[in-house]
Formats: C-alpha cells, sequence, structure tokens
C-alpha cells in the first residue's frame, strides 16, 4: 500500500462534480470560524438565502441550506413533503436516478419506477398514460425526476413534465435533482412549476462539498405541514 503524498500545485479534475475550486473561492475560506451567535451570523445568512433564489430563478420559492451532500437534499425533498406509503413516480434513467429511487423504496414510498435505456431521456409517454389513469383519484403524490443525469448527461424537458401535470389537472408535486443542472443549465423554478428543487454546493457553483441547497415552492411548503414522514434533522420547520 501506498500512502498518500500530498504534492504542491493544482490537481486538475475533468468529472461533473466536485469540481476545482476557483482560487477566490479557497481564498475566501481562509479565516476563522463566526461564532454562529454572532449578529454577522443571521446578516450573513439572510443575505445569502435572498441571493440564493436567484439560481433557481424564483421569487416565490423558500430556500434551505442544509450541512449535508445532495443525497441529504433528496431526503430533505421527499421526506417533507411525503408520508410513508405515497405513491411516487420517478424516472430511472441512470446511475444517479437509481440511487434516488433506492432512497425513495428505503424511506417507506410506494415508486412507481419508470425506467429508460440509460442514455435516453425520462419517458414522457409513459407518464402522461399514469396521470390519465390515475384521475379522479390522484393517488400519485409526486412525481420525482433527475433534471440532467450525470451518468450520461441526458437533460429532461422539466417544461414538458409540467406541461402534463398541467393538462390533466393533476395535483402531483414537481420535485426535482438539479444537482449537476442548477447554475450549469437553464433551470426556471417559477416558469416550470417545480415545487421542490435541489442542489449541491460542489457542482457548478463550483464550492467545497458539504451543503445541500434546497427550494421550496409555496405548494410543497403547505404539503410540509401535513406530510407524515418521520423527519429531525432535515425537518423544514426547525
Amino acid at each position: 500500500m501506498v500512502d498518500y503524498v500530498y504534492g504542491p500545485g493544482r490537481t486538475h479534475l475533468f468529472v461533473p462534480g466536485p469540481v476545482n475550486i476557483p482560487d477566490p473561492v479557497i481564498r475566501a475560506m481562509n479565516r476563522q470560524n463566526e461564532d454562529y451567535r454572532s449578529p454577522a451570523v443571521p446578516a450573513l445568512t439572510k443575505v445569502l438565502l435572498e441571493d440564493v433564489k436567484k439560481i433557481f430563478k424564483t421569487t416565490t420559492g423558500t430556500p434551505l441550506m442544509i450541512p449535508t451532500t445532495g443525497t441529504g437534499a433528496w431526503e430533505s425533498a421527499l421526506i417533507n413533503t411525503l408520508s410513508s406509503g405515497d405513491r411516487v413516480v420517478s424516472f430511472l434513467i441512470g446511475q444517479f436516478s437509481l440511487l434516488w429511487i433506492d432512497q425513495q423504496r428505503r424511506l417507506g414510498f410506494d415508486v412507481d419506477a419508470v425506467e429508460s435505456e440509460w442514455g435516453q431521456g425520462a419517458d414522457l409517454a409513459a407518464l402522461e398514460r399514469r396521470l390519465r389513469d390515475d384521475a379522479p383519484r390522484h393517488a400519485i403524490k409526486a412525481v420525482a425526476i433527475v433534471h440532467n443525469e450525470t451518468a450520461t448527461g441526458v437533460t429532461n424537458d422539466l417544461a414538458a413534465v409540467r406541461a402534463l401535470l398541467d393538462k390533466h389537472a393533476h395535483p402531483a408535486l414537481l420535485l426535482v435533482d438539479g444537482v449537476s443542472s442548477i447554475c450549469a443549465l437553464d433551470f426556471r423554478m417559477d416558469e416550470w412549476g417545480v415545487d421542490v428543487a435541489l442542489t449541491g454546493s460542489q457542482k457548478a457553483l463550483s464550492m467545497p462539498t458539504g451543503m445541500g441547497i434546497v427550494c421550496a415552492s409555496p405548494r410543497a411548503l403547505e404539503a410540509s405541514k401535513t406530510a407524515r414522514s418521520v423527519r429531525v434533522f432535515f425537518d423544514w420547520k426547525d
């Protein structure tokens, strides 16, 4: 076994993330911790929470910054809006959507996984059939979709997903993994009617890994009031 030896200079990462951290970000990190009871902390976070809305293109969404990874942001989106046993339509188109579906099942949701060949996008014709067949019961409580599947580079059409939900007047929440898309691709939370969008600090934001950023629409916040999933660390109310 060869011990890891730190070498000076820049490591060039040619992956979707974690990305190389720009020098100005590294320099900004070179400071002592702030006392979290200091008046500087709420002053800083208030500005950050307002500014972070811009990356989602929302004026109505409520952003939450959580010390976690994208996986934690996934969990936050699910357990704050859904109850155990709720039916979720989720698209399996690559490794990260596969992992999100696995998490959904392990959290106790009734997952209807719509699978496409990897390298293809979400099967929206299958979604339309499910939405049509679900009327008027509306047993489907959420549609979960990865905007850009990191493993294959395929980007899904969120506007088309919203159009189908609207066409069938379906109240299901639209939950979107934007980990590798937000700040890298066009993302319009309000325009596309996304109810929960999430990303991570280590991708297009070009920061260190460890911050999950979630944005919840007013509908999602309303759903969180009645969702019965067990939650503690990720509880939006806290």
